[in-house]
């Protein structure tokens, strides 16, 4: 999609502060951050939405990918959330799918 702004990133025409990539995923801090570690774990194939998703391998790269972003940000020990946000009201603002990594201070429930 050329007019996604992760598709964008996807392609080095936008550079985030990439924190994580491999073949399959890209990782990179969030501009607006609502924790003192806020990632964004986005699959470097479009995929608008959670409802959209259906490859379980790409699935589990990005969990994974969340999974070793985590450990290497030093979350893991202390706990950290992972969000994912599906169309208007579930909060998506950019439709391509993207898992939310906050961590470095106590969540709080409910969160939204």
């Amino acid at each position: 999609m050329t007019d996604c702004l992760f598709c964008k990133m996807v392609t080095g025409a936008i550079k985030p502060d990439v924190v994580f990539e491999d073949a399959n995923v890209l990782a990179f801090r969030d501009i607006n951050p609502q924790a003192p570690v806020h990632i964004l774990v986005i699959p470097k194939q479009h995929v608008a939405t959670l409802n959209d998703l259906d490859n379980p391998a790409l699935a589990g790269d990005l969990v994974l990918a969340t999974l070793a972003i985590a450990k290497q940000e030093g979350l893991a020990e202390d706990g950290y959330r992972v969000n994912i946000n599906c169309n208007k009201k579930g909060g998506q603002e950019v439709y391509h799918l993207h898992l939310h990594l906050l961590g470095g201070r106590q969540m709080t429930w409910p969160p939204g």
